[in-house]
């Protein structure tokens, strides 16, 4: 899933990369095919990938336990594919490489602890006990996607149980490090995180990267468009009596005509957009909005067509006491 036009993966490997790791392992289940074809051999993100399938979505501890043979007795970061952290994970690495706790979790503050693995603290700050989607939780502090972990972790896994979900849950294995008096830290950061996990949150991801969008226009816009503001517009593009406003990004291949293409928009590669407006939404590869007047907070997947449906006659029948006023909108 692309936000401003990029897998949300990539923006993962990305950070993974700059925080000097080589060597990732990739967990993959029914979109392996996928997953290989966008990520290859990981070259062009300066790392080397091995893909480790997953018969079925067991849980986290068990993505651990299966990477065992690749991870060997080497520490180790696990970073959920469909989280998206603004300022990468290069600090907290080269923290852990210096304290080398047995464990390190990332935390936030959410309004909505019950949706997530929830952390408590004690008065120093340290973690005594984690929660999975707890109906009352003990803080507003959740598990971020991203963990550090020594070895210890694989005794960890090993020896707990399924939830009652059928997976072995993460927070349990670092549970049971606690409980074994393992040095379990945290760390709680205060800038931007999302769980890209439904539609609200790719939409908010999407806005918050292209607020950092660089303009540029390696495409074709005629002179009777108007660009508007930080627009990306991407080679082979073609724009056409449209308006723009940025911050915006047309893909490689696609033409927009006589269209309105309004703020926090991603429209990928080989769409079409014509005689419609849409704004604060992503639309993927090879998809067409024609003849639509708006469209707006949409996410539009791959090879859709969006077109007006037919005009069925009205009629109202109306039973109107005497001096009635009434307005029926047309």
């Amino acid at each position: 899933m692309p936000v401003a036009n990029k897998p949300v993966l990539f923006y993962g490997l990305e950070a993974i990369a700059e925080a000097g790791i080589s060597e990732v392992g990739i967990i993959v289940g029914d979109t392996a095919d996928e997953i290989r074809e966008a990520v290859g051999d990981g070259s062009r993100f300066g790392i080397e990938v091995t893909y480790i399938p997953q018969e079925a979505p067991l849980g986290l501890a068990h993505a651990v336990l299966i990477a065992q043979d690749f991870l060997g007795d080497d520490d180790f970061v696990m970073y959920l594919g469909d989280n998206f952290i603004v300022g990468g994970i290069t600090g907290l690495v080269e923290e852990f490489r210096t304290e080398r706790p047995d464990a390190q979790i990332l935390l936030t503050k959410v309004p909505n602890p019950t949706a997530f693995g929830v952390a408590e603290l004690d008065g120093d700050g340290r973690v005594v006990g984690l929660e999975e989607k707890p109906k009352q939780p003990k803080s507003d502090l959740a598990l971020v996607g991203v963990y550090l972990f020594t070895p210890a972790i694989h005794e960890a896994v090993r020896s707990i149980e399924p939830s009652w979900r059928g997976e072995l849950e993460i927070t349990h294995a670092i549970q049971w490090l606690i409980d074994e008096k393992k040095d379990v830290r945290s760390t709680t950061i205060s800038g931007y995180w999302k769980d890209t996990g439904n539609v609200t949150d790719m939409l908010e991801v999407n806005r918050s990267v292209l607020e950092t969008l660089e303009p540029r226009n390696a495409g074709a816009v005629d002179e009777t468009s108007e660009i508007i503001g930080r627009v990306r517009i991407e080679e082979g593009a073609r724009v056409s009596g449209s308006r723009i406003v940025g911050p915006a990004v047309i893909g490689a291949g696609t033409v927009v005509n006589d269209a309105y293409i309004g703020p926090f928009t991603s429209v990928s590669e080989d769409c079409r957009i014509e005689d419609s407006e849409i704004e604060y939404s992503i639309v993927l590869r090879g998809s067409s909005v024609t003849g639509v007047r708006r469209v707006e907070a949409s996410l539009i997947g791959r090879d859709v067509e969006v077109t007006p449906a037919p005009r069925n006659p009205k009629a109202h029948r109306l039973v109107l006491g005497d001096h009635s006023k009434v307005q029926i909108s047309s």
